[in-house]
């Protein structure tokens, strides 16, 4: 049979190499915010998120999605929900890495900085299996608020070990815990909440127990090992532990109604449940559950500024690798110039992403001193709205350096799709824009807030005159803040004013240059790839190559 074209000029896809010793921004960044860090669990892990085989567990962990099975073949119900076993492979390396709840267990100095790498590092692999990992990084230190279940579940949250059976947790090395707080008729606002909570009358080794009846509109992660839910007490909306097995051996009366069907995030079982007289007990003072879901809601944004920044990443990464070995018109995708501006700009954007998020994680390791605690309270908001906000466009832009290529679902390339479908959850996740952007405000009225924004742009004054401009006026803007709906504004501009901040002190002239004169100094457009003339594109460029 006589061949009718052969098959050239198609990029081998980008595999088998190390995500952390090519990602220069995200070790820059880490060497300013935790110059003692020890980095080494870093490479590993880089090198194994890299490999084929990780990269095909990615794959077939979305391509399979999860089935839910509600009875047995007898009848009996028991609502499970079944995996592809790449889902539990990948459950285990996260869990074996670290990136759940250890930082509250373990010794390292920095334990938040280190997770937090870890976190941006596996989200390049695949993100949407993270959500259990994140919600038991959220919950374990609340379960403080009823001493007896943490002393008796908080080791094995920090275990390295990932067991998916559905046992007494007596029986389990280690286990995950989830968070069930919306309902249909609430959103975002779960002082709507209808789930009731009523006392039972007996108690235990865990305090007195309740009995939980209602519903939840997103349960995500149902297999988890535990969970913590809002429910109205008698007192008021409090938050309570509810486990999946009861210490008897029972299953409590959790029933899965159906699994959400998503745009991306495929890989993960989001569900929609109801509880019939559920088996729970008190986590923290009867009627204070908003303090209890603001303090794990605070943790679950900053992984969402890490994994957007993760994905940013990995479509700037597939975009580079693509555009140095495809040829058009002569050259190198990578030596066009238009070509050049684009990745220039995407590069900008992913760098400034990566040190605003391990800049908020640095806050995280440094509670007790009170400048970190402001910034743990402002950059928040402000990372998880902004950084989250310019995912999608930048998953779109990146993925049109890829042509088709980037559309289509199979082969290396096909990752972009999985990605583009995924950027949108992390802005809606956890409170969409205009939450945060009240959050910010909220958060300005505590303390001296101001003075710590100050303070933290002190050290990049003198070195670009649109940083200082903007510097300059944050003040002043933020004393005169009348209304609400200039929110969304000044934390895109607090955002831009502490990347910039950040990039001037550690990454290169060209970046930090480049950065301050489109963002702040008004030299770009309202698109990707429209930085000036005078930008040092090969510079950039280089520095972001995955290779």
């Amino acid at each position: 049979m006589n061949s009718t074209h052969e098959v050239f000029n198609q990029p081998a896809p980008l595999v088998d190499y190390n995500l952390f010793d090519t990602n220069r921004p995200l070790r820059d960044a880490l060497k300013f915010n935790a110059p003692a860090l020890q980095t080494a669990q870093l490479h590993e892990l880089g090198a194994t998120l890299g490999s084929a085989g990780m990269q095909a567990h990615a794959r077939l962990a979305n391509v399979h999605t999860p089935e839910l099975h509600t009875h047995d073949r007898f009848g009996r119900r028991i609502d499970e929900v079944e995996f592809h076993p790449s889902y539990h492979a990948l459950m285990s390396a996260a869990v074996g890495a670290g990136l759940h709840g250890t930082p509250w267990t373990g010794t390292s100095a920095s334990p938040h900085m280190l997770r937090a790498a870890g976190f941006m590092l596996f989200t390049e692999l695949e993100p949407s299996i993270l959500c259990p990992i994140s919600m038991t990084y959220a919950v374990t230190p609340a379960l403080r608020g009823n001493a007896a279940v943490h002393a008796d579940w908080g080791s094995k949250l920090g275990s390295l070990w990932y067991d998916p059976a559905l046992k007494p947790f007596g029986d389990k090395p280690g286990v995950t815990m989830g968070m069930g707080m919306t309902e249909k008729q609430g959103g975002s606002d779960v002082r709507a909440n209808t789930t009731q909570a009523v006392r039972e009358g007996g108690s235990d080794a865990w305090g007195e127990r309740y009995a939980i009846t209602g519903h939840k509109w997103f349960f995500s992660a149902p297999m988890c090992d535990a969970f913590l839910v809002l429910a109205q007490a008698p007192t008021g909306l409090s938050c309570f532990f509810l486990p999946r097995v009861l210490p008897d051996g029972s299953r409590n009366a959790i029933r899965i109604q159906r699994l959400k069907d998503k745009l991306g995030n495929k890989a993960n079982a989001s569900s929609e449940v109801e509880f019939h007289g559920a088996t729970a007990w008190l986590v923290g003072e009867e009627g204070r559950g908003i303090p209890q879901i603001l303090e794990m809601g605070t943790m679950t944004r900053l992984d969402c500024a890490l994994g957007t920044s993760g994905l940013m990443r990995q479509s700037l990464a597939i975009a580079l690798n693509h555009a140095t070995q495809r040829m058009a018109f002569g050259k190198p995708l990578i030596d066009q110039p238009l070509m050049k501006n684009v990745l220039a700009d995407l590069a900008l954007e992913s760098e400034a992403a990566t040190a605003l998020a391990i800049r908020l994680a640095r806050a995280f390791d440094r509670q007790s001193e009170e400048h970190e605690r402001l910034m743990a309270r402002l950059l928040t908001p402000v990372a998880k709205f902004w950084i989250c906000k310019r995912g999608s466009a930048f998953a779109q832009e990146a993925m049109e350096c890829l042509g088709g290529n980037g559309y289509v679902e199979e082969g290396g390339e096909g990752i972009m799709a999985r990605i583009y479908r995924e950027m949108p959850l992390n802005s809606i996740w956890e409170g969409a824009g205009n939450i945060m952007a009240l959050d910010l405000l909220r958060g300005l009225r505590k303390g001296d807030a101001v003075a710590a924004l100050e303070k933290e742009l002190a050290p990049a004054r003198g070195q670009h005159a649109a940083l200082d401009r903007l510097a300059d006026a944050l003040p002043a803007r933020i004393e005169a803040m009348a209304s609400e709906a200039e929110a969304r504004r000044l934390a895109q501009d607090v955002a831009l004013a502490v990347q910039a901040a950040l990039l001037v002190q550690t990454a290169p002239a060209a970046v930090a240059g480049a950065f301050c004169g489109s963002r702040l100094g008004g030299d770009w457009g309202n698109a990707f790839g429209t930085l000036g003339a005078g930008t040092d594109f090969d510079s950039i460029i280089q520095r972001a190559q995955p290779r």
